[in-house]
């Protein structure tokens, strides 16, 4: 799947064909080359001030002898492209759409390899991030959140108005925030395209809390000329004591809640021509894998699409455990993809020591930093970060304890794997990208 298109596409452009939109998006992308080098960028080298991002990366310069500064975050190129390939396979082999989770990066250049890996398109959270994606050429958008406010809502009208190709999705979970909507929207060009969100469960985050509710909630869309109902979606993250038994059993009333809305004739708005079933978060989308693959015939093709975020890079923590991947082995393995390099500055005694990097650089709100390996400051030679432990984060400062035994110097550089995808991003306004062989050749821009 390339150049945009998918299997839930509208419209397939012709072989050799470029749409308009990859052409402005590709035009975006490459000004971000234009962008020049300096104090905002942490970790880039002193004396590449004044560069521009492309220049930069044309140079090629070695990590750890081309004026790099510590802390510096960076992604292993090979991870990436790994993991954009993994799901992009598994997608197409359960005959799902995708739409990754945007704000897990807030990465465009990422947004783009993900769409051109067949991605139908990407999920966000809040109207900033849309605006960063539109900023970027993203067509099709799927805001998994209730949107009240009037000032975005009007934004979202004018967007849908000036695009006509532009594709806005985004939950509805009550009737209040219908009316809220319905009153910002009175007299746009075109409707908004909304779902129904189905909580997860009784103390499980937002979403309608029973499926009578759901009825009322789309009964309030139909009475509306701005709203129009597509589907209905969910997250299977916030079941309670999620287990697989209680996650699946929440993914079969999303489909039959999708089911009893087509016979009620609910999906019947102007010009539908498809039911938008939607769910997946990055812990269990072998579950949404299984149970969507079991939907009843509809009345109109049905759009199930996957929304998984944190897979692009990974990490060394929360989701190296909970990847599904160790369900099914046989589907491949996600690699982690963040390293954290920081300097050993001081050492007071045998069993501590601490680098230059805490809070401010480094996840933390679910695992601590994992120390990997070390570079010996001396020698330049790597090494297996054994008997060395991440053990508390300040500010400015990792706390390390080092057992008997350990190497570890004052001016050593330690590089340490991260927990969280998606808090670690968004300490990173510019994140060198660096291949097996030690070169940066490429920096992904962040817009948190």
């Amino acid at each position: 799947m390339r150049n945009g298109c998918c299997r839930c596409c509208n419209t397939i452009p012709e072989e050799g064909e470029v749409s308009v939109a990859a052409t402005d998006r590709e035009d975006r992308l490459a000004a971000l080359g234009a962008e020049r080098v300096d104090h905002r960028f942490k970790g880039l080298p002193p004396d590449a001030e004044g560069l521009t991002v492309a220049e930069l990366a044309a140079e090629r310069r070695d990590l750890f002898t081309g004026g790099f500064t510590t802390p510096v975050l960076t992604l292993s190129a090979e991870a990436v492209e790994h993991n954009l390939a993994l799901l992009e396979t598994y997608a197409e082999r359960h005959g799902l759409a995708f739409a990754p989770h945007g704000k897990t990066s807030m990465a465009p250049q990422l947004f783009a390899r993900q769409i051109e890996r067949g991605a139908w398109g990407i999920t966000l959270a809040v109207p900033h991030q849309v605006r960063v994606a539109r900023a970027f050429g993203i067509e099709r958008i799927f805001l998994a959140n209730e949107l009240v406010d009037a000032v975005a809502l009007r934004w979202i009208a004018g967007e849908l108005a000036r695009d006509e190709a532009f594709r806005f999705i985004c939950y509805v979970d009550s009737v209040r925030g219908v009316e809220l909507m319905d009153r910002a929207l009175r007299g746009s060009a075109r409707r908004v395209d909304v779902v129904v969100e189905l909580a997860a469960g009784e103390g499980a985050r937002t979403g309608v809390r029973t499926e009578a509710e759901c009825a009322e909630v789309a009964d309030a869309v139909a009475g509306t000329s701005t709203l129009r109902l597509v589907g209905v979606a969910g997250y299977e993250g916030e079941v309670p004591s999620a287990d697989p038994e209680r996650v699946r059993a929440y993914l079969a009333r999303l489909v039959s809640l999708a089911a009893d809305f087509d016979r009620a004739g609910r999906f019947s708005g102007p010009g539908l021509s498809e039911i938008v079933l939607s769910a997946g978060g990055s812990a269990w989308f072998d579950a949404v894998a299984d149970v969507f693959a079991s939907v009843p015939e509809l009345s109109l093709p049905v759009l199930k699409l996957l929304r998984s975020g944190a897979y692009v890079s990974h990490d060394d923590g929360h989701y190296r455990k909970l990847t599904p991947f160790n369900r099914v082995p046989a589907e491949g393995a996600l690699q982690p993809a963040f390293r954290l390099w920081a300097q050993v500055v001081s050492r007071p005694s045998p069993e501590q020591a601490f680098v230059n990097a805490g809070k401010r650089d480094a996840a933390y709100d679910l695992d601590l930093p994992e120390a990997q390996v070390v570079r010996d400051a001396r020698t330049g030679e790597l090494r297996e970060a054994s008997g060395i432990s991440v053990t508390g984060l300040s500010d400015q400062h990792g706390w390390l304890r080092t057992e008997p035994g350990a190497s570890l110097a004052v001016g050593d550089w330690v590089g340490m794997g991260l927990s969280h995808p998606c808090t670690a991003f968004d300490k990173w306004a510019l994140v060198p990208v660096v291949g097996a062989d030690g070169v940066v050749a490429d920096y992904l821009r962040t817009y948190f």
